[in-house]
Parts: C-alpha cells; sequence; structure tokens
C-alpha cells in the first residue's frame, strides 16, 4: 500500500526515524544498516513495507530496495518474523544476507539472534533460488532514469520475463532509439526476447 515515503527526517534513532511528509509524521521501523547510511541532511527517502496485523500496522523503512527485498523474502519463510529479519539485516548487510543463502551457509545465517538451525535451514531451502533475483535490484534501478524505460521494463516483468533480461534488450533497443516511446520499447523488445 505504501511503497515509499519522501519527505523531512525529524527524528533519528537507531531502530526507528520519523519522517515528516506533508504535515503527517511516519513512523518507521529501520535496521541498524540503514540507519548508518541514512544521509546528511533534512531531505530523505526511504522505501518501505507495511506490515499488518491484527494488534498492529508497523512500516518498515529501507535506504534501498534490496534491502526491502531481502526483507520481505526474509518474512515469507516461516519462524522468521519482522523482528528476526530486521536483526538479519541490523547484523548483516543485504549483500551479506544474499552471499550467505546463495552459497548455504547455515553457520552466518544461525549467528543472528533469535534464530535455530531449523530455521536457517528454512531459510537456505525456501529462499536459495528466490535470492538470485535480488542480486542487482538497486544497479537496475540506479541506471534507469529513464521514465520510458522504467514503465517498458515493468510491462516485460508483469508479462513474464526476466528482469535482467529484458533490461539488456532494452538497452539495446535504446542505443538504436533513444527517444523511443513506452509502446516502442516494448514492441522492439519483444521482438528480441
Amino acid at each position: 500500500m505504501i511503497t515509499q515515503i519522501k519527505g523531512k527526517l525529524v527524528e533519528k534513532n537507531p531502530t526507528y526515524v520519523v519522517v515528516d511528509c506533508n504535515g503527517v509524521g511516519y513512523l518507521l521501523h529501520i535496521s541498524l544498516n540503514t540507519f548508518s547510511a541514512i544521509p546528511e541532511g533534512e531531505a530523505v527517502l526511504f522505501y518501505t513495507h507495511l506490515a499488518v496485523r491484527e494488534d498492529a500496522h508497523t512500516l518498515f523503512g529501507f535506504v534501498n530496495k534490496t534491502e526491502r527485498e531481502v526483507f520481505r523474502l526474509l518474512i515469507s519463510v516461516s519462524g522468521v518474523g519482522a523482528s528476526i529479519a530486521r536483526t538479519m539485516l541490523s547484523s548483516m548487510t543485504s549483500e551479506e544476507v544474499q552471499h550467505a543463502i546463495a552459497s548455504e551457509n547455515v553457520a552466518v545465517i544461525q549467528s543472528v539472534k533469535g534464530i535455530g538451525a531449523k530455521t536457517a535451514q528454512r531459510v537456505i531451502i525456501d529462499l536459495k533460488d528466490k535470492i538470485l533475483k535480488t542480486f542487482a535490484i538497486d544497479e537496475v534501478s540506479a541506471v534507469e532514469s529513464n521514465t520510458n524505460k522504467e514503465e517498458a521494463l515493468s510491462a516485460l516483468e508483469v508479462l513474464g520475463f526476466n528482469k535482467k533480461q529484458a533490461d539488456k534488450v532494452v538497452n539495446n533497443v535504446l542505443k538504436e532509439m533513444p527517444t523511443a516511446s513506452v509502446e516502442t520499447l516494448i514492441k522492439q523488445a519483444l521482438k528480441n526476447l
């Protein structure tokens, strides 16, 4: 529902921040990695995840999309709640979590407070294939200043194409036709996918 929040940083703590967005203060629970990566100054942008439970609506904030995606994957595993996922992302960077899962390193995952041997193995079994998709989410996003490109990639992803593969094809189309419309980008990409 709420995918990102951009506004003025009102309060900053190691576990949460408050962002004023047009007069409304949003409390975002954050990891220590996000805390240390918050830029100096008042203007901030956080990618968010809204966790809805019977007794609470909790907003989690992340400094980049990769960390948010790793968080979402972690909480999808049975036995890993939002607080354990946040603890994991506080004790390791999202890249370290990705590498630990991809390399099936049970000891590293188990080193996180609240994760036992069975849960660590379940994390690896459930996420090993999925975690590969989270690599390079931000690299792709950082290059995409072209909104036509973003829309075309989004459409191709909805159609079921691999994001990395679609990105390469769309980049090739943009080299030939830098001012191509979204429709043209999609049509040309579909011919080459």
